[in-house]
């Protein structure tokens, strides 16, 4: 099913693994691993995703004229800049993570979330890609699962798109044109905006 989404955003971010003293001394270290990745990513809430900044995502009001309703419908495409995890590189691979974020997540549980992998990603990378991205984002999902696809990332000056299995599972797509028209044509830039477990973006 194709999903169709609204606010659009693509986030640079810089993850750096570090481990807790008494943690190593507890069980075996895991492999050093940093990774640079690069989100093109849309949902449901209201340009900009108040999830950022809340536990509670945007208020979407019924077909019927009834009550509202909280969701964060998301899709995140993600490229690996630059990364590595022990002896396995990441450079250039692709996932994708689309789901539900809930009506609600201030005790750390949200609703589901699918994990796609590119087609070209080794096995290897795909362990090292889930290792990372339960660190990226430290939550407990209701639901959880990964499957495997074709990924399409293009980012640049003037366009950011994402295609899942050519755009029929999902699309995200953001035209520099008619966003950046007051902004002299140059891409808007995001930084120090707290990006779930990151320690930096």
């Amino acid at each position: 099913m194709k999903k169709t989404l609204f606010a659009v955003a693509t986030l640079a971010l810089g993850l750096v693994a570090s481990a807790n003293a008494q943690a190593q001394a507890a069980k075996p270290a895991s492999p050093a691993w940093s990774a640079n990745i690069t989100a093109i990513e849309a949902c449901s809430c209201q340009m900009f995703c108040q999830c950022y900044f809340s536990t509670k995502p945007s208020a979407h009001a019924g077909h019927d004229g009834g009550a509202e309703e909280h969701f964060c419908k998301f899709n995140n495409a993600y490229k690996v800049n630059k990364g590595s995890y022990g002896a396995t590189k990441l450079d250039g691979a692709k996932f994708w993570i689309y789901g539900d974020l809930g009506d609600e997540f201030s005790d750390g549980e949200m609703d589901w979330a699918v994990v796609t992998f590119d087609q070209a990603t080794t096995k290897e990378q795909r362990d090292a890609i889930g290792t990372i991205c339960g660190k990226l984002f430290p939550v407990k999902w209701k639901s959880f699962s990964t499957g495997e696809g074709t990924i399409e990332w293009v980012a640049s000056k003037d366009e950011a798109y994402a295609l899942l299995d050519g755009g029929k599972s999902a699309e995200v797509r953001l035209s520099a044109k008619s966003l950046t028209k007051n902004n002299g044509g140059q891409p808007m830039v995001m930084t120090n905006l707290k990006y779930w477990g990151a320690p930096r973006n």
